[in-house]
């Protein structure tokens, strides 16, 4: 199994926990959530994707939230354990390690907690387990994989600083939304942005989707016949034979 890097280029603070950070507006995520995670990537121009390894682990489901994130030391949970009284409504739990790490730190006994706290789900690159009680109980989680394996609790890490899954910067109070696409990070100070963009996506896509039902082509619609053109690509006949040489 492939995992994201995620050790970020600057290494943030550990031994940290950081209260109340701002939080990006509720009722803009709310709307970034019903865009759909691939909508808002591609509005942002093809940024905030958190990788393919964060995959959900339900099927269905769309969420969204302020992120409260947590760093921990692989294989050791405790920073969650912190993290949880830092959580309120609205937010959604990121949680990465310091190196690549895939045991199963989060289960069902912290789901129990962060739900009645108000929080939306979970995207971790690290392992989940308790899967079956997760589906259940409808706490959504995106993870990097499934793992029974335990964890200790003994090493410091960080809650609410800066972390880097997928290549992608999480603050604190950023929204990041998640769906079966993945999840993808916005900046708190681009939502209002996100938002505007995601909209004008979303009527260009109904534009072509009418379109494309009336029977135009892509090539046409978005013009890629002259693309194709100042590529060399050239359309050749099909011999008898039905085999055609290229060359």
């Amino acid at each position: 199994m492939s995992t994201s890097t995620t050790t970020p280029a600057t290494t943030p603070r550990t031994g940290v926990i950081v209260t109340d950070p701002p939080r990006a507006d509720l009722a803009d995520v709310a709307t970034l959530t019903d865009y759909g995670v691939a909508t808002v990537h591609e509005a942002l121009g093809r940024t905030g994707y958190l990788g393919p390894d964060v995959r959900a682990r339900q099927d269905g489901v769309k969420t969204g939230g302020t992120a409260v994130t947590v760093l921990c030391r692989p294989g050791d949970n405790l920073m969650i354990h912190a993290a949880v009284e830092q959580c309120r409504p609205g937010d959604l739990l990121v949680v990465t390690t310091s190196s690549p790490c895939v045991d199963g730190l989060f289960g069902e006994l912290f789901a129990t907690a962060l739900m009645r706290r108000g929080v939306r789900g979970l995207v971790t690159t690290t392992g989940v387990r308790d899967l079956a009680d997760l589906r259940a109980m409808g706490f959504p989680v995106w993870s990097a994989a499934v793992s029974a394996q335990g964890s200790v609790k003994a090493s410091a890490g960080a809650v609410n600083v800066p972390v880097v899954i997928g290549g992608e910067v999480v603050h604190p109070g950023d929204a990041v939304l998640a769906d079966d696409d993945g999840a993808v990070v916005v900046a708190r100070d681009r939502v209002a942005e996100a938002v505007t963009a995601g909209r004008a996506r979303l009527a260009k896509e109904d534009a072509a989707r009418r379109a494309f039902r009336e029977g135009e082509l892509s090539l046409d619609r978005y013009g890629l016949r002259d693309v194709l053109t100042g590529l060399g690509v050239r359309y050749l006949p099909a011999s008898p034979s039905g085999q055609e040489a290229i060359g």
